[in-house]
């Protein structure tokens, strides 16, 4: 699982944490991008592009060995998952994506005049650099309950590894080309996807969601009050879809396995008639 900009995959609220308790039947992983949360200092050397991030993800997953796995992301880890199952196919099993960058929504409006007046506001103060990513969290979250949350679980890392400067690295790094190179084979991957999407985002338009679901032939689940931090806000139907992913995935393996079993006494069956007439009478 992947999370999205501004997010860290450790450390995850009593909410955000919810989801992962939720999934039956399966393993669940969960990736932080590198140069975020406090994989932060982690980026300040390394290229953290959306694309940079697909091939990280890849290696990461090779090099632990895993099999390949459904893989689920939220903004701009929706984004990487869709490049590294374009780029590396053999690695995915099937796809589930929430408010998810794609094609050309993104970089949002409020996030361009952070990135060109990068620096400036590398050298923001504390205080008001606080008051700016509380403002972000409120705009993405239904309740400044859960906003509030978000921001006290979120902004110690940014503190804690270069403040302002580590947020103008993100969101400098943030080109749509990435996503807009892969938009022509997301049809093509013919993989089993689910699609979650909160109606009132301000951040990734629900017709988004729409295209996305369209090219994938994927079911879009609408969540009406939705806005852009849907697994924190909403982690039982995040856990929902994913799980109806999962069994749908199961049920397929299961039905290609009957289907080889089939053919298998199919052929056994055919070759013992044929060392039975091979091995019967000769009649003259």
């Amino acid at each position: 699982m992947l999370r999205s900009f501004s997010c860290t995959a450790f450390r995850p609220r009593p909410r955000s944490g919810a989801v992962i308790p939720r999934l039956e039947g399966c393993r669940c992983l969960a990736w932080e991008m590198v140069g975020y949360g406090a994989s932060i200092p982690a980026g300040r050397d390394r290229d953290i592009s959306v694309g940079a991030q697909a091939g990280y993800l890849a290696r990461w997953m090779e090099h632990l060995g895993l099999e390949p796995a459904i893989l689920a992301g939220h903004d701009v880890g929706g984004g990487v998952i869709q490049i590294a199952a374009v780029r590396n196919r053999e690695l995915c099993r099937g796809l589930f994506f929430t408010n998810a960058i794609c094609y050309d929504s993104w970089p949002i409006p409020s996030v361009n005049p952070t990135a060109a007046t990068g620096a400036v506001v590398r050298h923001m103060p504390t205080a008001p650099f606080r008051e700016f990513l509380r403002m972000f969290y409120r705009r993405g979250h239904v309740s400044a309950e859960q906003a509030e949350e978000a921001f006290k679980a979120h902004v110690p890392h940014y503190e804690a590894h270069d403040g302002a400067a580590a947020l103008v690295r993100q969101v400098q790094s943030l080109d749509n080309a990435d996503t807009r190179a892969v938009a022509d084979d997301l049809p093509r991957l013919r993989l089993p996807a689910r699609i979650a999407w909160g109606e009132a985002d301000q951040f990734q338009k629900i017709e988004y969601g729409e295209r996305l679901a369209r090219d994938l032939g994927a079911p879009l689940r609408r969540i009406e009050e939705g806005k852009h931090f849907t697994p924190e806000d909403f982690p039982e139907v995040i856990a929902e879809v994913i799980n109806a992913l999962v069994l749908d995935r199961r049920q397929r393996i299961a039905a290609v396995a009957q289907q080889l079993r089939a053919q298998q006494r199919l052929l056994r069956a055919e070759r013992s008639a044929g060392e039975g007439h091979a091995g019967g009478p000769v009649r003259r």
